[in-house]
């Protein structure tokens, strides 16, 4: 596992740049600006590593109701795939919301549908992770990106 620190804090830049690094995952322009943009409002878990500390993962939590949230984006550096980067800001975010009331924690990711071998290793981390596949839909994102629905029951 590589060594991290997470911390809650907003940094929209440091996302912007992290999320360049990754156009397999976020190729589309537009939709890396609502990202971005989300990123100055939405909770924020960043991991960072390295002197000065570099952003290598980024975890943003979406409030829908008092007892659920959503991870609006998660994103790791594609170098640090597998290094436990992931898991440790899921565990971080999930320490702050179990007390806060959260008992149920959901993702979108892209459906299995769509063939994309780097979407199926995301949804067998999420598997891995405790999140199990609730639906997928066509009609929540642009046609021809099936969107796969998975939650996690908080405990």
């Amino acid at each position: 596992m590589l060594d991290v620190e997470v911390v809650k804090q907003r940094d929209p830049a440091a996302i912007r740049r992290l999320l360049d690094r990754l156009p397999d995952w976020f190729g589309i322009p537009e939709s890396n600006d609502e990202y971005v943009a989300a990123a100055a409002t939405m909770t924020s878990y960043l991991a960072r590593t390295g002197t000065p500390p570099d952003v290598v993962g980024v975890l943003l939590i979406e409030r829908h109701f008092p007892d659920t949230a959503e991870v609006h984006l998660m994103a790791v550096d594609p170098t640090i795939h597998r290094r436990g980067v992931g898991r440790q800001l899921l565990d971080a975010a999930e320490a702050d919301l179990l007390p806060d009331g959260v008992r149920l924690l959901e993702v979108k990711t892209l459906g299995p549908s769509r063939p994309h071998d780097g979407y199926a290793a995301t949804r067998e981390f999420y598997r891995a992770m405790g999140f199990l596949p609730l639906e997928e839909r066509d009609d929540i994102w642009d046609p021809g990106n099936p969107c796969l629905i998975m939650v996690k029951p908080l405990a």
